[in-house]
């Protein structure tokens, strides 16, 4: 499949209607958090962790791609490559959480957790920690990124060899630092518990989230040239089958966790669960059964549901639905505990970062042609 020269994508009218939306929501937080700034630094974590999911799967996804090859991340990479891209923005958009660190995490007050615990979380070695995985997630999305455009450039076959050579290690970093990221930034919420397949839990939901938006943009994307020219119902069957094996993969891991900490039964560890099952919490736990598993599962057996490209997007847009709520569920007990309570700031603060993500995402995708270049496990 040989694409020819590259086209240049007309996404102006996108990118504007998207930074307006992310002004106009960043404008509603900022009014939000005069009257409740507890509250706005809560929301924005749950729509901050949604959003840098998606980055952080995308590079994630374009590593497994080249380990191992597949035309399903051929028509999804160039989206990959531009989510990636977006690392440096949610770096910038970290800084509220720094500067909201002792609204967030209780272990930042003295006297919260034990003198042991203390060694790793305080406030200096959390900052400089989050600038680490920064570094390194940044780091790849740039080697990988400028590997890419060498290879649209110059066509050489060996860049082929030397994407994979960087992406097998890479992969394995990624795993480290996310697990580790996610213990920072969420499971210390609650200090005193914990959770050894808690990394696991948000490396699956980040490919799963990353899937659902790939499959989203590409629909929308399914018309423009080169794309439409190598497009076919196949791509499409493709990625349902990946966003199969990650529902299933995101269920079986919940509930593994869920059944060796309640069956052990121990009591700094089952609160956690008991935050979540009431006080209406436990109706958000039954609508992910349902709709983050259930209905996806059974609808992604059936064959016609993954060809048919607009069923299958309206199914991925849901599934990031859902995937906005499980992290809600995750997050939002943490201060609610027994007690749901939504806020309007918890629709507000994902949008004000979906707005401006997606204007930084669609200026990296246009910057690019919109299939890769010269790659030989591509070309004919």
């Amino acid at each position: 499949m040989n694409t020819g020269a590259a086209q240049t994508l007309n996404l102006d009218r996108a990118e504007r209607r998207a930074l307006v939306a992310g002004a106009a929501g960043l404008a509603a937080c900022l009014a939000g958090g005069i009257l409740s700034p507890a509250q706005l630094l809560r929301s924005y974590l749950v729509g901050y962790l949604f959003w840098i999911a998606i980055a952080l799967g995308s590079l994630a996804l374009v590593m497994l791609h080249h380990m191992v090859g597949g035309n399903w991340g051929y028509v999804i990479r160039r989206q990959l490559e531009a989510a990636t891209g977006t690392l440096p923005l949610m770096a910038v958009l970290s800084l509220p959480l720094l500067g909201g660190v002792h609204q967030l995490y209780p272990w930042s007050h003295p006297g919260h957790i034990s003198a042991s615990k203390a060694l790793y979380l305080n406030v200096p070695f959390f900052a400089a920690r989050t600038a680490v995985y920064f570094g390194v997630w940044i780091g790849l999305a740039f080697l990988l990124n400028r590997l890419s455009l060498e290879q649209d450039r110059t066509g050489e076959p060996a860049i082929v060899r030397r994407l994979q050579v960087l992406s097998g290690p890479g992969l394995l970093v990624y795993g480290l630092t996310v697990s580790f990221a996610s213990v920072d930034w969420v499971m210390s919420l609650e200090p005193h518990w914990f959770s050894t397949i808690y990394g696991v839990l948000f490396m699956v939901g980040q490919a799963l989230t990353t899937l659902a938006f790939a499959v989203t943009a590409l629909m929308l994307l399914s018309r423009r040239e080169p794309l439409a020219e190598v497009l076919t119902p196949g791509h499409f069957h493709d990625l349902g089958n990946l966003m199969l094996a990650f529902v299933m993969l995101w269920a079986y891991v919940a509930v593994s966790q869920f059944l060796i900490i309640w069956s052990a039964n121990l009591p700094e560890e089952i609160p956690w669960y008991l935050a979540r099952l009431e006080g209406g919490w436990g109706g958000i736990a039954l609508l992910l059964v349902l709709f983050h598993f259930a209905v996806p599962f059974l609808l992604l057996l059936v064959r016609r549901v993954k060809r048919r490209m607009r069923v299958i997007a309206a199914l991925a847009v849901a599934m990031m639905a859902m995937r906005l709520v499980d992290l809600f569920w995750i997050v939002a007990p943490a201060f609610h505990p027994g007690r749901l309570r939504v806020h309007w700031l918890d629709l507000a603060a994902p949008a004000a970062i979906g707005g401006l993500w997606i204007w930084f995402f669609l200026r990296r995708l246009k910057s690019r042609p919109l299939l890769p270049l010269h790659d030989p496990r591509f070309s004919t």
